[in-house]
């Protein structure tokens, strides 16, 4: 990936696959970072989203965008834009975000995207990134993996993606949900560049 531009506005979307929580932990993070933010979530991802936190982002985008920050306690620079929605600015490489993270990333999705297939706006986003040359992290949430699977993770990643498994750490000690949760985002924000002390690392 080239990370030489400056990242100044990051798409964050929220796939299928089980751990809408890890999405919306970096949405915060990245807030509280100063980063412009568009928020995408695929019709499966708002059904697992609204099941897994009790957050519904499948109204129209505007109510979806106070939804989300009121309960996240954002303020300003987020929007939420529907899935099927490929006149924002993310569909196009010449008004592409500076980088893109899904999380979680169903093996769908990672699948469609290793295929080149842009059916959605999460896929024509991604496919925009990798044109484009610009950080993509998928972050899959899925056990165990087939040979589909592997396959796939392998072609988007010599793509130039960067796939970032949903896998916390224990040597930092965690003592709740939330330091697994804190561990792998943050691995997420050191892909990105960002500083962030959401977990010890290792030897300290």
């Amino acid at each position: 990936m080239n990370n030489s531009r400056k990242i100044d506005h990051i798409l964050v979307a929220i796939s299928g696959a089980s751990g809408s929580l890890y999405g919306l932990r970096l949405l915060e993070e990245l807030h509280r970072a100063g980063f412009r933010l568009t928020v995408t979530a695929s019709t499966s991802g708002q059904i697992v989203c609204r099941e897994e936190t009790g957050l519904d982002l499948s109204e129209n985008p505007q109510a979806a965008t106070e939804r989300l920050c009121r309960q996240l306690g954002l303020e300003g620079g987020v929007s939420v834009v529907a899935p099927d929605d490929l006149f924002v600015g993310a569909a196009s490489g010449s008004a592409a975000p500076g980088a893109m993270v899904v999380v979680p990333c169903s093996m769908g999705t990672l699948a469609r995207i290793a295929g080149g297939i842009s059916g959605n706006l999460i896929e024509r986003a991604a496919d925009v990134m990798l044109k484009e040359r610009r950080p993509l992290l998928l972050v899959p949430r899925e056990t165990p993996l087939s040979q589909i699977h592997l396959e796939n993770m392998l072609r988007i990643t010599r793509c130039g993606a960067c796939v970032l498994p949903a896998m916390p750490a224990f040597y930092h000690r965690p003592e709740s949900i939330s330091d697994l949760i804190d561990f792998v985002v943050g691995k997420i924000l050191d892909q990105l560049g960002i500083v962030h002390d959401l977990y010890s690392r290792w030897g300290e």
